[in-house]
């Protein structure tokens, strides 16, 4: 090798040094950068004077990443996303249930009112006693007043998180678009790409925390990202657009629904670039885990479980004490034989019960449920042996007998012998009646029975009526009140006839009952038993079975929230360690670079005085 190729080899080392110096003081001076990726310098052989590998040059600067567990990273933190926010919701959702053993807890309001009853009991004529039922029991409504309250605001504040992120999603998926523009076409990176693609890193991270997408790295340095269920968010330079139609306040009965016309909050619709194809990310399941997927969770099935719980207990808590159940006759008509029943105080809501045993000698039990004006009965009302149906009784008795014997009258026949008399006969083919009974709504205080609303929605009856507007049960707890005629007249709670004496403890010793020894049967909507073997209990089981499956709830949510935590944790280390910039390394790789640069300078400082001799000898 000549002094020239040896000179042009030193300046190429010198000069391939001073860049790789350049780099490292980057890396150590972007050490606590988040998002920043160690870089290096990506050196190449080059030929000098027609030998090969006699120089070297600086070809572009490589990005030390594990694409790998990047990706792994991308996927554990959106799943930490939603664990966290879910694990932050249902403990605000625990609040509302109150401290257990405090005071104002669910199960501490209504031991109360219990009290009060027990004390009522004893002291029938006592207006102190009287009074201090009405005060536990209106304590009772409005402590489920405040809890629907409450949960309505957690549905709202998600409803709100959703519209917010939706907002943070759509820049980000903006700002992607536009970094992969930046980045067409490039095939050698400078620090100033590897900083785009560090920036381009960075907001997939924020976005996995919003939502689960799937991460393509394209050719020509490009990133593709998709929705879990497929759906394309970007391509390119092209970004799709989010929207939430943010539905504001939330009630009871705003529930999400895939039809336009009965969806009562926000839906998340993606648009494809350029005004396109649209699609209902809610509806297709397309957001199942980050900060969205967890407000869309909570705010669509585990909230309105919550309320559905809480609407059952005041359902049930009114009906128990206001509904009176008058058994059937027995019925023949010619050589068929059953039952019959008066029907008259029937109104929407309230119940026929029939129960038979078919030709195959299986029990089948019938419920026939009084509809409202364009009231239907919830498809998953019916289970196998248990069928429940809903008729309108409001045409009168010919209309109801025909709407019976069009769904039964394969096994049955109804008739309305007099009046408002419902009769259900065998239809000679094996079947038979074995009873049949009508629960009615007492809404007169002095009906001579026991009976009482004690619970109104407002001033309306509680029977639980199905209407166009769907369920009067739905939202019920954030309603319900104690009845106004009973807060005027607390004399009522004894006084069950024009005659009844005002020692009388027979309606105390009923809603005491009632309240705490009577097993109800409560609807599988609460999360509990299913339609063929719905759960019984009394009230205090009951709320213990609410206060428990939410304790533990939010016990499992924390759980996994520490567990996603402790994995996304030990993934980011890892990543770091990988990845990130280590100061120790950058060191060492420094005193080599020194070394280098020390080595080519003294090889140009010698070939300087060769060069000066050989011209010193020249002349």
């Amino acid at each position: 090798m000549g002094l020239s190729q040896a000179l042009a080899s030193a300046v190429a080392g010198v000069n391939t040094t001073q860049r790789s110096l350049s780099v490292i003081a980057g890396n150590v001076a972007n050490s606590n950068t988040p998002g920043y990726v160690d870089e290096s310098v990506n050196q190449v052989e080059l030929a000098a004077g027609g030998q090969a590998g006699t120089s070297v040059a600086v070809d572009g600067i490589n990005r030390n990443l594990n694409t790998l567990l990047q990706s792994q990273l991308w996927t554990e933190t959106s799943g930490g996303s939603y664990a966290d926010t879910t694990a932050s919701l249902y403990q605000q959702l625990q609040n509302v249930y109150g401290t257990p053993g405090s005071s104002t807890s669910f199960d501490a309001i209504f031991n109360n009112f219990t009290s009060a009853l027990q004390s009522l009991s004893t002291s029938p004529s006592s207006y102190s006693a009287q009074s201090a039922v009405v005060s536990s029991a209106q304590a009772v409504a409005q402590n489920l007043n405040s809890m629907t309250g409450n949960i309505q605001q957690l549905r709202t504040q998600a409803e709100q998180g959703i519209a917010n992120d939706v907002t943070t999603a759509n820049s980000m998926l903006t700002q992607i678009a536009q970094i992969n523009q930046q980045l067409t076409g490039v095939t050698t990176s400078d620090s100033a790409n590897a900083a785009l693609e560090d920036q381009r890193d960075q907001d997939i991270t924020q976005l996995t925390q919003l939502m689960n997408v799937n991460v393509v790295q394209n050719s020509d340095n490009q990133i593709s990202l998709f929705t879990g269920t497929g759906q394309q968010l970007v391509s390119g330079s092209q970004a799709s657009q989010l929207s939430f139609n943010n539905a504001g306040s939330l009630s009871p009965t705003a529930q999400w629904s895939a039809n336009p016309s009965q969806d009562g909050v926000g839906t998340i619709m993606l648009t494809s670039p350029g005004g396109g194809t649209t699609t209902d990310l809610v509806a297709t399941n397309a957001i199942q885990s980050g900060q969205i997927g967890a407000y869309l969770q909570m705010r669509d099935t585990i909230l309105p479980q919550a309320q559905s719980q809480l609407d059952e207990m005041a359902n049930q808590m009114s009906q128990a004490l206001s509904n009176q159940t008058t058994s059937g006759t027995t019925a023949t008509s010619g050589s068929q034989s059953g039952y019959s029943v008066d029907v008259g105080s029937i109104v929407p809501g309230n119940t026929v019960q029939l129960t038979y045993t078919n030709s195959q000698n299986v029990q089948q039990t019938v419920t026939i449920v009084a509809l409202g004006a364009g009231g239907a009965v919830p498809a998953q009302a019916s289970s196998a042996n248990n069928q429940v149906i809903g008729v309108n009784f409001s045409g009168g008795m010919s209309s109801v007998v025909s709407q019976l014997n069009s769904v039964l009258g394969t096994n049955l026949q109804f008739s309305n012998p007099s009046g408002t008399v419902l009769q259900v006969v065998n239809n000679g083919s094996g079947n038979v009646v074995n009873s049949l009974s009508a629960t009615s709504t007492v809404t007169s205080l002095t009906s001579g029975s026991p009976q009482l609303s004690l619970f109104t929605d407002g001033t309306a009856p509680i029977t639980g009526a199905l209407t166009a507007d769907g369920s009067q049960t739905t939202g019920l707890a954030g309603t319900i009140e104690v009845n106004p005629a009973i807060v005027a007249s607390p004399s009522s709670l004894v006084a069950y006839a024009s005659t009844t004496a005002s020692g009388d403890p027979t309606r105390p010793n009923f809603i005491l009952n009632q309240m705490t020894d009577a097993s109800l049967t409560y609807s599988p909507d609460t999360g509990f038993g299913s339609a063929a073997a719905p759960y019984s209990g009394t009230l205090s089981d009951y709320m213990s079975q609410v206060v428990s499956q939410q304790s533990q709830a939010a016990n499992a949510a924390t759980n996994l929230q520490q567990g996603q935590d402790t994995v996304v944790t030990a993934l980011q280390q890892r990543f770091n360690d990988q990845s990130g910039v280590n100061i120790d390394t950058e060191m060492s790789n420094l005193i080599a670079l020194q070394n280098a640069y020390g080595a080519n300078a003294r090889v140009m400082s010698t070939i300087q005085q060769m060069m000066s001799a050989l011209m010193q000898a020249v002349q």
